[in-house]
């Protein structure tokens, strides 16, 4: 029997359910691999908080309670606030700073009965493409530790990628849970904006931070996913509908009835139109990762769906109206970090501008204060209208572009990423070659839709690559159940890096 970080989610559940193991061993096991990595992945652990919670969920199984997570390990991306632990946002500035409070996200999986093996490193304040700007040092990329493992929520994707955690939550304001996704060889999905609330998340930009799951496949993603989401008062920009049962949906046909073939145990995607956007393979695509995402699309394609090429003409406009938009409102939001009510203070301070000035010099990193340099500019009378306000026309536009796809298909695929992961420190110089990376990501957030990333293939040097799919805005069941019927004919997601 292999041990319990090798096997899925339904073997723990079925595990803990027929009180084959408990919830304290499961939390006990990880706990052990955790503390043995040298990933770096994890900011806080506190296996005392873990073995209570455990101890918990073993009571209310012994009650006979069965729930998808009750007992399951899962670990937290360092910006959500959790209660009686550090909350850093990968920080200086909140690098003592134990949070009070519970973000909704992990208080709906604390009841649920999900176990916090501890709080995930990160890129600071979510900024970043290869979790190489935190305060607490880079993550390392378990496939090749001379790796990055993506980011902003690096910590999260190699802690399942290794082992170290069953499940993980993570925030996408740009690509931050499928560029990682695809690096570490996982799958994550990021939700329509408002699915998810955002109540205790620390925020980078508003109108795009939402909140992801990651799990070793689809059906993983929706269990998690299932338990984050839905309707909450306390998050103005919560979508209120019914949460969707992801899980359950993936027993359904994700093909919209009445288009092409019925599915059969040979086509389960008939009929279903994939998308494929000219624009994602083009100049800059490396060659190794497009090989391996045509091989992706040619399995689907054989699963019955049918591909189309479609256009998203901005495409590469969504880099410039994205690098206008974020950090316009991370200055905003940034602005409360100022040594007065919490977090980092500088000793001594001449007055109270040189308490300012000198507390955000020491909080903030290199790249954080880059964007909010950035932010600032583009908010400044003079330019408000010739950069601000044109990059949010443009976000509609391309916005725009992708309801005029989805009126002739049903998803979108394509890569994640142009390249594989890259050496840690290779671009440490050129924070440009950062942001070009997330080309492919940028714009399905800059229109608040659905996308999930899933282990397709590896590339150069055997670092994984990830494809994309993209929905339509509330079509997370779709995309889950495309994915799923993807992994049940590969087998890129039971691949694991060597020990």
């Amino acid at each position: 029997m292999s041990a319990w970080h090798e096997r899925p989610l339904a073997d723990l559940r079925h595990a803990l359910d027929t009180g084959e193991t408990t919830a304290v061993a499961l939390a006990d096991h990880f706990l052990g691999r955790i503390a043995t990595s040298t990933l770096n992945a994890f900011i806080d652990v506190r296996p005392d908080a873990t073995l209570e919670a455990a101890r918990s969920a073993d009571e209310r199984l012994a009650r006979g309670e069965r729930a998808p997570l009750l007992g399951v390990p899962i670990a937290h991306k360092d910006v959500f606030a959790t209660r009686g632990w550090r909350s850093t946002a990968g920080s200086r500035m909140l690098a003592d700073y134990v949070s009070p409070f519970d973000a909704t996200v992990v208080e709906r999986l604390a009841a649920a009965g999900a176990v916090c093996l501890g709080k995930t490193n990160c890129d600071e304040f979510a900024m970043g493409s290869s979790n190489e700007h935190s305060f607490f040092g880079p993550v390392r990329n378990p496939w090749d530790r001379a790796a990055i493992p993506g980011g902003s929520s690096g910590g999260s994707a190699a802690a399942v990628a290794a082992g170290l955690a069953p499940l993980a939550t993570g925030t996408d304001t740009g690509g931050s849970v499928r560029q990682p996704a695809a690096m570490c060889g996982i799958t994550g999905i990021k939700p329509t904006y408002g699915r998810v609330s955002r109540f205790g998340m620390i925020a980078y930009a508003s109108s795009l931070d939402q909140g992801g799951a990651f799990g070793a496949s689809a059906a993983e993603c929706a269990a998690l996913l299932g338990a984050m989401s839905g309707f909450d008062p306390k998050d103005s920009t919560s979508v209120d509908r019914p949460a969707d049962d992801h899980a359950a949906g993936l027993a359904d046909s994700p093909v919209p009835a009445g288009r092409g073939a019925p599915p059969g145990p040979s086509t389960p995607l008939a009929g279903l139109r994939v998308g494929v956007p000219r624009e994602f393979f083009g100049e800059g695509l490396a060659p190794d990762v497009e090989a391996a995402v045509r091989t992706a699309l040619a399995t689907l394609e054989s699963l019955g769906a049918v591909l189309r090429e479609v256009s998203l003409p901005r495409t590469r406009l969504a880099i410039p109206a994205y690098y206008v938009i974020a950090p316009a409102e991370a200055s905003s939001n940034l602005s409360r970090f100022d040594g007065v009510r919490y977090g980092h203070r500088a000793e001594h301070p001449a007055d109270l501008r040189d308490l300012y000035r000198r507390t955000r010099a020491e909080g903030f990193g290199e790249e954080v204060r880059r964007r909010i340099l950035v932010g600032t500019y583009v908010l400044s009378h003079g330019y408000y209208d010739a950069y601000y306000l044109q990059a949010q026309k443009l976000r509609r536009l391309i916005a725009e572009d992708f309801a005029a796809v989805f009126g002739e298909v049903d998803v979108i695929a394509g890569p994640v990423s142009p390249t594989v992961a890259w050496d840690l420190g290779e671009r440490a110089d050129d924070p440009v070659r950062d942001y070009l990376a997330d080309v492919y990501t940028l714009g399905t957030s800059l229109a608040g839709l659905p996308g999930l990333s899933m282990p397709a293939g590896f590339g150069d040097r055997g670092r994984p690559v990830g494809l994309q799919l993209i929905g339509d805005r509330f079509h997370e069941t779709r995309l889950l159940a495309v994915a799923d019927r993807f992994q049940q004919a590969t087998d890129w997601h039971r691949r694991r890096p060597p020990e």
